[in-house]
């Protein structure tokens, strides 16, 4: 039987396309939302889920930061994928002849410059993908997509303009969730490696500023920190870290020993092996 990988979205999506370059030989499920994939790995109807975390123009993915925490899920795994959007009708239409274009809010927003020198208006859907499956659907000429490449495949749409996106560097980075288990040790991890985890300072003044100190003395390098409020009295913050190391490497393990000092709560979410992108980024800069 072959293993299964739950991604949001509509077939075709960008997430559907993460999991087909990462890991060709899984079944890729199609989830209408983030807890879905999220079940489907809890009860092990799949192996893995692959989930959108952050996006290099519109930043951090929405309630991923409340809902990871959340899932008991592990991070096992990265991906960085680039983002690139078709323009896509059915068979005959063309861009003179369309009034509207249809996509998910952060697509459109990433292809301006086509939207307006086409003077098409934007529709905002749920998903790029679904976005292609209704214009198939509709067979109205007047109306276009903004989805993935491979949407056109899928619904069978004609590509009146490959990759319209504004920025080319436009980048999704995606982590791999899998059932909660033991940490790998450093002897299974060999290589770069990123550690994920959440931390709530304690109520004291410059607390984050102290727990963050170990870090920099160490040498320790953040490449992500962001802060969420959690409950409803705007008053207790959680954080959201990524690192460069394994807890074992004395540098982390020194950092992490100094932030217990000035937190109430510290939970690893994964440690797991760096990717591709982001080591060959590293080399060179």
């Amino acid at each position: 039987m072959a293993q299964k990988i739950a991604y949001q979205g509509e077939p075709g999506a960008n997430s559907n396309i993460a999991c087909q370059q990462m890991f060709p030989e899984f079944e890729s499920v199609p989830c209408a939302s983030f807890e879905d994939a999220f079940e489907l790995v809890s009860n092990g109807e799949a192996d893995l889920a692959m989930i959108p975390i952050e996006n290099s123009i519109a930043g951090r993915v929405a309630d991923i930061h409340i809902l990871l925490p959340q899932s008991h899920l592990q991070i096992v795994g990265e991906f960085f994928l680039p983002i690139h959007f078709d323009l896509l009708g059915i068979p005959g239409s063309t861009i003179e002849g369309a009034t509207e274009v249809h996509s998910h809010i952060h697509a459109l927003g990433q292809c301006r410059r086509l939207i307006r020198d086409a003077g098409l208006r934007p529709v905002i859907a749920g998903d790029t993908a679904g976005s292609a499956r209704e214009v198939r659907e509709w067979n109205d000429p007047a109306k276009l997509s903004l989805a993935p490449p491979l949407a056109a495949q899928i619904y069978g749409l004609e590509v009146l303009a490959s990759r319209v996106e504004d920025d080319p560097s436009n980048t999704t980075r995606f982590v791999v969730l899998a059932q909660e288990k033991n940490l790998p040790t450093r002897d299974e991890l060999a290589g770069p490696a990123v550690t994920s985890f959440v931390f709530r300072v304690r109520n004291v003044p410059s607390a984050l500023y102290k727990a963050l100190g170990g870090f920099a003395t160490n040498g320790v390098n953040m490449t992500r920190l962001e802060s969420y409020m959690v409950g409803d009295e705007f008053a207790a913050t959680m954080f959201m870290v990524d690192v460069e190391g394994h807890p074992e490497d004395l540098p982390l393990r020194l950092a992490l020993e100094e932030l217990d000092f000035f937190t109430t709560e510290v939970r690893i979410l994964g440690v797991y092996p760096a990717a591709d992108h982001r080591t060959a980024r590293a080399l060179s800069s």
